[in-house]
């Protein structure tokens, strides 16, 4: 399976939103913070914000910000709000072509490698779900203290 590169980039600008709490930051700004196209981020930070995780503020202080809590942002609400809801393996019941194949069986149920699939994409789903942003946050934290005020700076001093 390929995610969108897109993810990625959402991932870590809801981390760095989430230590710039109340602050708005234009897509150039966090584009800028990676050295990412920004009107490519713009287009996820735009899904994002239809997907109800950030909000868009207008005006000469605008930008993106979390419109939700951290804790309530999961890595899969961002996964779908970039790629969208379908999951990465869909069977398309070849064993109806098959010998023997019965054109009244729904194989999407009954074949084998489509049980596997569907069960490894719920567990996949079910980790994605079961992380947050501030989750992710608290990790970098722990592991790198200095982060989250290095980040505030570094933004600070990057031009709108």
């Amino acid at each position: 399976m390929k995610m969108n590169e897109g993810v990625e980039w959402a991932m870590h600008s809801c981390v760095n939103l989430s230590w710039l709490p109340g602050e708005a930051v234009t897509a150039k700004r966090l584009a800028a913070f990676y050295d990412l196209p920004t009107a490519y981020l713009n287009k996820q930070l735009q899904a994002l914000t239809r997907a109800g995780i950030l909000s868009s503020v207008s005006g000469p202080k605008g930008g993106f910000q979390l419109a939700r809590d951290p804790r309530n942002i999961t890595l899969l609400d961002i996964v779908v709000a970039i790629d969208g809801p379908d999951d990465a393996f869909r069977c398309t019941q070849i064993l109806k072509a098959g010998p023997g194949a019965d054109p009244h069986v729904d194989y999407r149920k009954t074949c084998v490698v489509s049980q596997a699939m569907r069960a490894a994409e719920l567990t996949y789903r079910r980790e994605l779900a079961g992380t947050t942003i501030a989750d992710i946050a608290g990790r970098v934290e722990k592991q790198f203290p200095a982060t989250p005020d290095s980040t505030r700076a570094r933004f600070a001093n990057l031009k709108s």
